[in-house]
Parts: structure tokens; sequence; C-alpha cells
């Protein structure tokens, strides 16, 4: 992994440098998807945001966790990420990355890079872009996927009218 940081203090590098190795350290091989959220909640903000193509956008750690982590681990249980490079500049990191793992017994793999502003050391917000028609691709192809796909997307909109329903 190649790391460029740029800023006019090193200490803000050294910041971004010790999160973007704990971001490492959680995405390697998590265990399980409790495991991985508990991993990431101490470099997290209590009010992170996170913005992600496919699912609505997450506020705060419970949602993290909600809203993001069980969804995509009950599709893919053993996701885990290759980060290839990473830069920083001021508060915000960019780290390039690849996800991997089994979605309806066939391995998935798509490129990311999460662009991450910090706030005192930690993630205030995420950002991730990616292209997700191979991921709705290998959906579409693996119809043993097609049963937990269909109960991330109901639990989506589910959430969707509660939250429009509390307005």
């Amino acid at each position: 992994m190649s790391a460029v940081t740029t800023s006019a203090n090193g200490a803000a590098s050294a910041e971004a440098e010790a999160w973007v190795e704990r971001f490492i350290d959680g995405w390697r091989a998590p265990r399980d998807p409790e495991s991985f959220a508990d991993h990431f909640d101490p470099i997290l903000a209590e009010d992170v945001r996170m913005v992600q193509p496919q699912l609505p956008t997450a506020v705060g750690r419970r949602a993290f966790r909600e809203g993001f982590v069980r969804p995509v681990f009950s599709l893919i249980p053993d996701l885990h990420a290759t980060v290839h490079r990473w830069a920083a500049a001021g508060d915000a990191v960019l780290i390039e990355f690849t996800l991997s793992g089994t979605l309806g017994g066939r391995e998935v793999s798509w490129d990311a890079v999460d662009r991450i502003t910090l706030r005192d050391g930690i993630a205030a917000e995420r950002h991730a872009y990616f292209d997700p028609l191979p991921l709705l691709a290998a959906v579409a192809t693996r119809p043993r996927a097609w049963p937990r796909f269909a109960r991330v997307q109901l639990t989506q909109i589910r959430q969707r009218l509660d939250k429009r329903g509390n307005r």
C-alpha cells in the first residue's frame, strides 16, 4: 500500500495515517458485522454522516451499524477490503480500495474510493464512490442472493417510511 500525505501540519498527517491504519485493520478480515461495527465505533464521530450508492445516507453510529453494516454483511458475509493507496490533505482523506466477498455462492469484487472528513482524528463524514453496476449485476445473476437482497431492500424501504411517518 502506498500513501501520500500532504499537509502544512505534520500532526494532521499523523492523524490521517492513524485513521487509515484503523480503516485497513477493520476491513482486512472482519469476523462478523458486530465486531466490524465495534471496531469502527471509536473512530467515527457520534454524528458521523455516511453517504454511499444504493443505500440511504446514514447519520450516527447506530445508523452506521443498522443501515450500513448489517445490510451489507447480510448480503456478503465475508466482505473484506484491500487498500491500494491513500492520500490526505487538510481534514480530507481519500482511500482507494477493492471490496471482495462471496455473494450467492460466487466471488464478487468492485473498486471504491472513500472520502473521509476528519474532525479531531475521527471521521465526521464519509462519502463512498463506486460504480454499483458490478454489484447489482452480481445480485441479478445469482438467484441464491435474491432472498437476502429482497430482505435488505424491504428493510431499507421500511426505514424510509418510518422516517417519513416521524416527521
